[in-house]
């Protein structure tokens, strides 16, 4: 969940921002039509603006963003043979799924995790945890790295950043909207607008952002089962589906806190309502999958 935490992170931060710099210019008063209704044409340009800057900007910094929250070093020389053979296997990789070779790294956390992020196909970074290359076995290790060259490879941040654009926009769109019906029928302003609005904007976009974001992790999780199977694909699926035991392991032994463990590459375990919020399936889910595959695969 990682790579997804630190986009949505960067992406709201962008998003105040740009509300911020609009409001300051004045550039939000042609949402006003004579002061009295909305110029919702106008409305929509303008969350379109915000929505899809503050998403695509995001999607920019993202490797900028993701080496300075995590603190991962890239490595431009393996000083060890650990360091070698982790920059030679996604070297490998890269050149099986036909992208570029993308910067490697590793952060220091005692987690078993590991990301992928960039702005486009030949410029992406993947990155790992000290906790992952001292508690995976290398075949393991092999098969998360086969993972996420597989997110990198699918264009996942790119869709994700366009996914993000058009659930902002409409977040933001509908927000205003709905601010500025209570400031005409609630408190009944009939000229511009007053605190109602601002205010009631806000907390439908809190809301609403809430809510949309579960269209989003929907797309996360699709495409976990989808880098898992490009990791099958890059190492094996033995390989992929004992990593994933791995995890599993780990994650009922270590218990971790939920503001710990949401950062976790297998994503935290979570039933009913939690779970549309969740990036990753639960792992059983995605074991089973796998194992499907396989079934199929013998049977073809």
């Amino acid at each position: 969940m990682k790579r997804v935490f630190l986009y949505i992170v960067t992406n709201l931060a962008v998003l105040v921002v740009l509300s911020i710099a609009l409001r300051v210019l004045g550039v939000e008063q042609i949402l006003d039509r004579e002061g009295v209704d909305l110029n919702l044409e106008a409305l929509l340009v303008v969350a379109a603006v915000i929505g899809f800057g503050g998403s695509l900007v995001s999607l920019a910094m993202s490797k900028w963003a993701a080496k300075s929250m995590t603190g991962a070093h890239v490595i431009e020389v393996p000083s060890n043979p650990a360091e070698r053979w982790l920059v030679d296997t996604v070297k490998r990789q890269s050149q099986r799924a036909g992208i570029g070779m993308p910067d490697v790294a590793i952060y220091d956390s005692p987690e078993i995790n590991a990301f992928a992020t960039g702005w486009n196909r030949n410029n992406a970074l993947v990155a790992v945890s000290t906790g992952l290359l001292n508690n995976m076995a290398q075949e393991e290790a092999e098969a998360v790295l086969g993972h996420e060259v597989s997110h990198v490879a699918n264009g996942d941040m790119v869709t994700l950043a366009l996914i993000q654009g058009v659930v902002n926009t409409f977040v933001i769109f509908f927000s205003r909207v709905i601010g500025h019906v209570v400031d005409r029928v609630v408190f009944k302003v009939e000229r511009g607008h007053g605190p109602a609005f601002f205010v009631t904007a806000i907390v439908a976009q809190i809301v609403l952002g809430i809510l949309a974001s579960i269209i989003v992790m929907w797309f996360s999780r699709q495409r976990e089962f989808r880098a898992d199977a490009g990791g099958a694909t890059l190492a094996s699926r033995s390989k992929m589906i004992a990593a994933l035991e791995r995890l599993k392991l780990n994650q009922e032994q270590s218990q971790l806190p939920d503001r710990i463990a949401a950062f976790g590459i297998s994503g935290n375990v979570a039933h009913g309502l939690k779970y549309l919020f969740m990036s990753h399936p639960p792992l059983e889910d995605r074991i089973a999958a796998l194992r499907a595959g396989e079934t199929l695969a013998r049977r073809g």
